[in-house]
């Protein structure tokens, strides 16, 4: 199962991934992965283990390369030059810096006031499912717009643009995927990232001569240390809200409607008790953990679960099989609204990098499914999903269903 990680078609078939993922915590919670592809790296899957490395920031950082790249892909990089740097790029003090700059803007205070904008969206999905006439793709009819008209409006975009920003990020997070990547050489996926450069950069020009009240004007007229944000750090901005900011919760809002609709009785349970949403929406985001790993470099020689790293080696935390380790979920592979503990999975990251939009995620869900349950008289697939054969941010790419609605 050494591809486990590596190989982004294993992913297609995320049910066969979690089982092999579960098995492999019987081997333990860091395996060593040897790829001829790709440098050597561990792969930490165990809940606790992803934790302790979290925790220890400066021991483990980002910098330099913060999601696993192929030997390919890291000379194609290097070759082209002038990578944008987004916060999950960053590490002390530049990382607390930039999440400064905007942190105001996701938190409990200023998302709740959301409230009534999700109500509107979470009634508007509901209304459209009311007209498909009971069969829908709910992933890109749904799903894939609702979280894109929040965090775009929270930047100040207009609609119009929306389809484009679709795209973008899809052919961003996709590239492994022949259905979601660019027809292109990997030599020129580079353009991609220059695509999304040349959007923002026309939008920095309009905010610096014209501001208004969004959070794009906020980082067009930023400053660290007193200092204009650099361009690359800009665009980074820009690009991980944009773009992270909505396929993530696109990403949790099918997989947990498919959750439903092949767990009936899960679906009866949270119709006839509404006040386990909230832990629902946990179970959800622990189950489908859309950023399926991040990347770490040790800086010292070190030991984690007690195995030896040594100074300069890569590990991969992987949150989806951190989600299923059988040592904190009882019976991992079970779909439970109700189970006790699923606020302690680790979909969002923890310590400095927990998500910064965790809490809008959450909102978001907890709307949707609020309006969306109890209209549910009947929910199953009408055929086969398909999800993205992607190793780093993922979800579906088809979500078919048949459903009744009570009126």
């Amino acid at each position: 199962m050494t591809d486990l990680f590596t190989n982004a078609n294993r992913f297609g078939d995320l049910d066969e991934w979690r089982r092999d993922a579960v098995a492999l915590h019987a081997d333990g919670p860091i395996h060593r992965i040897n790829d001829p592809e790709y440098q050597p790296f561990w792969a930490v899957i165990g809940h606790d283990a992803v934790l302790e490395i979290e925790r220890r920031s400066a021991e483990f950082t980002n910098a330099p390369i913060p999601v696993l790249a192929s030997d390919a892909q890291l000379a194609i990089r290097a070759q082209e030059g002038g990578e944008i740097r987004t916060l999950v790029h960053m590490d002390a003090p530049d990382h607390g810096k930039y999440r400064k700059l905007t942190n105001d803007w996701f938190k409990p205070s200023s998302i709740n006031r959301l409230t009534s904008r999700l109500d509107d969206l979470s009634r508007q999905a509901v209304a459209k499912l009311e007209a498909h006439g009971g069969a829908a793709d709910f992933y890109t009819d749904i799903a894939l717009a609702y979280p894109l008209q929040v965090i775009l409006s929270i930047l100040g975009l207009p609609e119009t643009d929306y389809p484009r920003m679709i795209t973008l990020t899809q052919e961003l997070f996709g590239i492994e995927d022949p259905d979601l990547r660019r027809d292109v050489t990997p030599e020129e996926s580079v353009n991609i990232v220059l695509d999304f450069y040349r959007y923002f950069s026309e939008l920095t020009a309009d905010r610096q001569a014209h501001p208004t009240n969004d959070l794009a004007t906020l980082i067009a007229n930023g400053s660290i240390d007193d200092q204009p944000i650099p361009d690359l750090e800009k665009m980074g901005y820009y690009v991980i809200i944009a773009t992270a900011g909505h396929d993530t919760t696109a990403a949790a809002m099918a997989g947990g409607l498919r959750a439903l609709a092949e767990n009936p009785d899960q679906l009866r349970l949270l119709q006839q008790q509404p006040e386990l949403l909230s832990n629902a929406v946990e179970e959800m985001i622990r189950w489908t953990a859309p950023v399926r790993h991040f990347m770490r470099t040790a800086q010292v020689d070190t030991e984690v679960a007690g195995v030896r790293i040594a100074k300069g080696d890569w590990l991969y935390l992987s949150y989806l099989a951190g989600n299923l380790d059988p040592s904190i979920f009882d019976e991992p592979l079970r779909f439970d609204v109700a189970r006790p503990n699923a606020d302690r999975h680790i979909a969002f990251g923890y310590g400095v990098h927990f998500c910064l939009g965790a809490q809008l995620a959450r909102l978001e869900l907890r709307s949707l499914f609020a309006h969306l349950v109890p209209r549910l008289k009947s929910l199953e697939l009408a055929g086969i999903p398909q999800t993205a054969k992607t190793t780093f941010v993922g979800g579906h790419k088809t979500l078919p269903i048949r459903y009744t609605l009570t009126s």
